[in-house]
């Protein structure tokens, strides 16, 4: 009986248990041995011998640099897992808009028997095998363990950086996105930005180079679209999905769709102030894509978090031409507070993230928009970006 090794004890590799029933368990948090309530073995990281394990497969979020990883003989990821047996598959990745991307595209398909899971909070193992299609949002951690696995589609949004203290640098990032796309075959298709377009592969590539091209290529009317800004790239993505598996353009069905809290909402104060809550745009391009929105007018903007080893310059080259205040909050507040002066950005140094709200309070008029976009990830100081964006969301209504 194959041995498995499960590396990591958490929504991943529980859900792989159920496919691998002899399984055991390793965990950096786990102290010492246990049995859960399912039976199975959990040991501490430490135990992991790979003279006693015929394949291993880690949770994605575990780095390459982990001592379990470095000592896996047979490694291989959840998606290679379901190489042989999975149906047809959509993966959605890139940096910004993967999450977005993937529920559109499954509210769009759901009738036809689709089902969104991945990086989305449902994983592999717990997905129905007889389902037409398969929508995963797919992160650099899963393709950079994927050796087997391949989209029948790919869709990739821009690549910018984030989750390099991960990856070792920006090329590593890079590669680990544009693996997908090397490992597919003749009659499968990928959908990637333009820079890339020469990558080596035997799929066909369609490349866009903006909204405005990606609306041409698949003859999509973008002015029938309601998503502006950018919600609109997520939107004309999973249109053209359907247009390729179905040759339908359903401007009604996209238009109904309910974007999640915490990316871009809007809430007013009871002075009817503008405040927006952007927690989830957890590294600089998505911070920048959220100032460009409102970009005519002031912005009180905090920033702040787990900036996971980015440079954060590109950002500081944007904002020193906006018109803009900063307030720096979380782990990196001091680098941000230095990157301020050294590019002449008004900021205030702020305790953390109830006083960056106190401290607009003084300020912000009504012409103008109080934005939290950290640029940053949330664990520093919180249990996720959610938390953030809600601990945000309550400190405006008690003002």
């Amino acid at each position: 009986m194959l041995r498995v090794s499960l590396f990591g004890y958490g929504k991943t590799t529980k859900a792989l248990a159920k496919k691998y029933p002899n399984s055991i368990f390793y965990d950096d948090k786990c102290t010492k041995p246990f049995k859960d309530e399912n039976g199975f073995k959990v040991k501490p990281s430490s135990d992991f011998n790979p003279k006693y394990s015929d394949l291993e497969v880690p949770s994605p979020g575990i780095p390459p640099s982990n001592q379990l990883i470095k000592k896996a003989k047979n490694l291989i990821s959840e998606y290679d897992v379901f190489a042989d047996i999975a149906p047809l598959c959509v993966w959605i990745s890139g940096t910004n808009g993967k999450t977005t991307t993937t529920q559109m595209m499954q509210h769009l398909l759901q009738e036809r028997g689709s089902q969104a899971g991945g990086n989305i909070g449902t994983p592999l193992g717990e997905l129905d095998l007889e389902a037409s299609l398969w929508i995963l949002e797919t992160s650099s951690f899963t393709t950079h363990y994927t050796n087997r696995a391949a989209p029948n589609i790919y869709v990739l949004l821009p690549i910018t950086p984030d989750h390099l203290s991960w990856h070792g640098d920006m090329s590593e990032y890079v590669s680990a996105k544009l693996k997908p796309i090397t490992m597919m075959g003749e009659g499968e298709i990928a959908i990637i930005p333009e820079a890339y377009k020469d990558v080596k592969t035997a799929a066909h590539v369609i490349s866009y180079k903006d909204e405005r091209d990606l609306a041409s290529r698949f003859e999509i009317e973008s002015a029938k679209v309601n998503f502006k800004g950018a919600f609109l790239m997520d939107a004309l993505l999973a249109m053209a999905v359907e247009k390729i598996l179905f040759d339908r353009v359903d401007y009604e069905k996209i238009n109904s769709f309910v974007i999640d809290s915490h990316r871009q909402e809007e809430l007013r104060d009871s002075k009817n102030r503008l405040w927006v809550n952007d927690t989830k745009a957890t590294n600089l391009d998505a911070t920048i894509v959220a100032m460009k929105r409102y970009e005519d007018l002031h912005v009180h903007l905090i920033l702040g978090g787990d900036d996971k080893g980015v440079d954060l310059n590109e950002l500081f080259v944007y904002l020193q031409n906006c018109d803009v205040k900063i307030y720096n909050i979380g782990s990196n507040k001091e680098k941000l507070s230095n990157l301020a002066r050294q590019y002449g950005v008004e900021f205030e140094l702020c305790k953390n993230l109830a006083d960056a709200v106190a401290k607009i309070d003084k300020n912000l008029k009504n012409d103008e928009v109080a934005l939290l976009s950290p640029a940053a990830a949330s664990l520093d100081e919180f249990t996720s970006y959610a938390h953030r964006g809600d601990l945000f969301k309550n400190s405006v209504k008690e003002l």
